[in-house]
């Protein structure tokens, strides 16, 4: 299998990790393995049922690694196909970071993009397109929001298919589906 950057973008609940882990069965057909890269930090009850349900969802085949987004990527190997979901998620602890001048966004981009150009094998990455509602209140919010915009161009500029998923149906935005 050749590699290839899928992006996978959409709003909150729009059916996009459905979409990109069936794209990563597909993708993966009988003979690679599935890795998941977990992003999301599990502070809560509604986050750590939500990531239940995910786990659930996707079954035991999976390989899945939180907390160490760029290792993971940079150490994929050719014959795995690789779903990190989300970089909405991986952005927000980044900020978080940042916030607490322990890291800062553009090196942290440049980190991930490099980890991507380092991946062997095929990855799919989902992302929530945050800039379609209207504009946030708190600078923080706003901050957020352009931050995900830039990320967003910055992977999509990269990725060899981009998809927009709205209630579950796809748009391909570049390149093409499998």
């Amino acid at each position: 299998m050749q590699k290839k950057l899928f992006l996978i973008l959409g709003g909150a609940d729009s059916g996009k990790s459905v979409f990109a882990e069936n794209l990563v069965k597909q993708l993966a057909g009988s003979n690679a393995r599935l890795c998941y890269i977990a992003t999301a930090a599990i502070e809560d009850e509604e986050m750590a049922e939500r990531v239940e349900r995910h786990k659930a969802r996707r079954g035991p085949e999976w390989r899945i690694v939180e907390g160490r987004t760029e290792a993971t990527l940079a150490a994929l190997a050719k014959d795995e196909v690789a779903l990190l979901d989300c970089a909405t998620l991986w952005l927000s602890g980044q900020m978080l970071a940042e916030t607490a001048g322990e890291a800062d966004l553009p090196t942290a981009f440049s980190g991930l993009e490099t980890a991507l150009a380092a991946a062997r094998g095929t990855v799919v990455i989902v992302s929530n397109e945050t800039g379609l509602g209207i504009v946030p209140m708190h600078p923080l919010s706003r901050a957020f929001r352009a931050a995900q915009g830039q990320l967003n161009q910055r992977l999509a500029a990269l990725a060899d298919v981009a998809v927009l998923v709205v209630a579950g149906l796809p748009l391909v935005l570049k390149g093409e589906l499998p």
